[in-house]
């Protein structure tokens, strides 16, 4: 075949209508924020600010929405019907899909925020909680804020989608777009633009969320090494950026039944071997006990957790915190959810909530259990001064200093460092796989992998974003641009929840075959 007809092939193989838009968009945004950082860091928040005050009523209605219509769909019948019609045969083991799933939806959220998160609610928890800050009673209300952010309600965000984009691609034959998870209300061939539209905007929304996600993955490696080292420079900030993208890149072109099961079953074991270590080395009777207490709170008051910003519209700290997170997991959640689906071929609907729902909820609580609850007792019960190294050297640096307090420090900051840069590696592996296949066409069943050169393009756009950002403009502007993907993703996410909900109760059973 000669170079020319491959690059008129491979030219073909692009979405023209969704690839451009968001990589101009984010081409621009990159440059302006180069040109006047001041400026762009102004505009990007005002912005988010008016999101945020406007609509934080809604992403809290709308999350609150998709967390009880997971309860639904987990005891409604639906849940027996298999993905794929009753001969399909699973992609993968139960195991590996679970550690895929928990894998491609973390990221470096949870290494980044774990220790970090509760010391800000600590040192400065919302008035209306009627608790004292740098108090037992702060802490408790801290842990069960991250309960909040970080398990049922973040994954109903995403098992939503998720479970829709899984009915329609495989039972429904519809195509790998997001277009098809509105297939209760919208036919194949009907309002391709909307399709086009959809596609684009989330596929944005992501690629500025894993620079995002890329930098403070950046920051976390580097804080570590200037931790360990005494080292750090721009120098060391490319070496890092250039190493994770180029074995995201890599791992991404070996396809789905290599790199990223290989990978991501590394990541969740050296997960649960770093738990366990901070568990039984660390302060494990205050461990439990908050956790049992914070446990409590966070159920207790589910409800008004939930409603947060319509119970306190007035308050900042709802939009600071809760409304912000809802943005940022909202952001990725539709393009992360093509993946998704796309992993639950063969299986239940029953067992796709507990695989993409429950059990990475619950992975979420024994996590931000230990690593939470760890660094809330250093701050409260032995007095180390967590908060004051977090507003002198920033949240990368809090995990490191906890880990001091413990055995085998250096050799745990390692470990750390190692299971930082891979977290992302898979994450990254797995949705740029996802935004791959959205850029491309021809994507089915049969052929589910998009073409390598789109994947390597998107890789390369989100390490040179990240790397830009991070050495020259702070990572605070794409954060923002990646949020102001949130606001768009609620209002998608909320018409597929309103359609799965059209399926549970009012459709006919042929319109999703079992």
């Amino acid at each position: 075949m000669s170079s020319s007809h491959q690059l008129k092939s491979l030219f073909k193989s692009f979405r023209h209508q969704v690839f451009w838009p968001p990589f101009i968009l984010l081409l621009v945004a990159l440059i302006y924020s180069l040109v006047d950082v001041e400026q762009f860091l102004e505009i990007t928040s005002n912005i988010n600010n008016f999101i945020l005050d406007k609509f934080g009523w809604l992403f809290s209605l709308g999350t609150l929405m998709m967390l009880l219509t997971c309860l639904i769909i987990f005891f409604h019948p639906i849940s027996k019907r298999r993905i794929g019609g009753k001969d399909a045969k699973p992609l993968l083991t139960k195991w590996r899909w679970f550690s895929i799933v928990i894998c491609t939806t973390i990221a470096t959220g949870i290494i980044f925020w774990g220790t970090a998160e509760p010391i800000f609610h600590v040192m400065s928890p919302p008035s209306f909680s009627g608790v004292e800050a740098n108090t037992p009673a702060a802490g408790s209300y801290a842990l069960s804020v991250m309960y909040l952010h970080w398990t049922f309600t973040p994954y109903a965000i995403y098992t939503i989608p998720a479970i829709m984009f899984a009915l329609a691609f495989y039972n429904e034959k519809r195509a790998f777009s997001l277009k098809s998870t509105l297939y209760p209300f919208i036919g194949p061939n009907r309002h391709k633009w909307l399709g086009i539209g959809i596609d684009s905007i989330c596929l944005y929304a992501l690629v500025a969320g894993m620079a995002a996600s890329l930098g403070a993955g950046i920051l976390t490696l580097s804080g570590g090494i200037k931790s360990l080292f005494g080292y750090q420079s721009d120098t060391v900030l490319l070496i890092i950026t250039l190493t994770i993208v180029a074995a995201f890149v890599i791992s991404a072109i070996t396809g789905l039944m290599k790199g990223i099961r290989v990978l991501s079953d590394l990541n969740i074991r050296i997960f649960i071997i770093l738990a366990i270590f901070i568990f039984v080395f660390g302060p494990t009777g205050s461990i439990l006990v908050q956790s049992i207490k914070s446990l409590g709170l966070y159920f207790q008051n589910l409800p008004e957790f939930n409603l947060i910003s319509v119970l306190h519209p007035d308050d900042p700290w709802p939009k600071s915190w809760t409304s912000f997170n809802w943005a940022n997991w909202l952001a990725w959640a539709p393009i992360t959810a093509l993946f998704l689906g796309r992993l639950s071929y063969g299986y239940t609907i029953k067992q796709f909530m507990v695989v993409n729902w429950i059990l990475p909820s619950l992975f979420g609580v024994i996590w931000m259990s230990i690593f939470s609850g760890t660094a809330i007792d250093m701050q409260i019960n032995q007095g180390i001064g967590l908060g004051e190294l977090l507003e002198a050297a920033g949240p990368e640096s809090i995990i490191y200093r906890v880990f001091e307090e413990l055995p085998w420090s250096n050799i745990v900051a390692v470990v750390f460092l190692f299971t930082a840069f891979l977290s992302y590696v898979t994450a990254a592996d797995s949705n740029t796989e996802a935004m791959g296949g959205i850029s491309s066409t021809g994507i089915s069943p049969e052929t589910p992998s998009p073409p390598i050169f789109i994947k390597v393009v998107w890789g390369l756009t989100i390490g040179a974003v990240a790397f830009t950002m991070v050495s020259m403009a702070g990572i605070d502007g794409i954060k923002m641009l990646s949020n102001l993907g949130g606001l768009p993703a609620l209002l998608l996410i909320i018409v597929v929840n309103l359609g799965l909900l059209k399926v549970l109760f009012f459709s006919k059973k042929k319109e999703v075959k079992a």
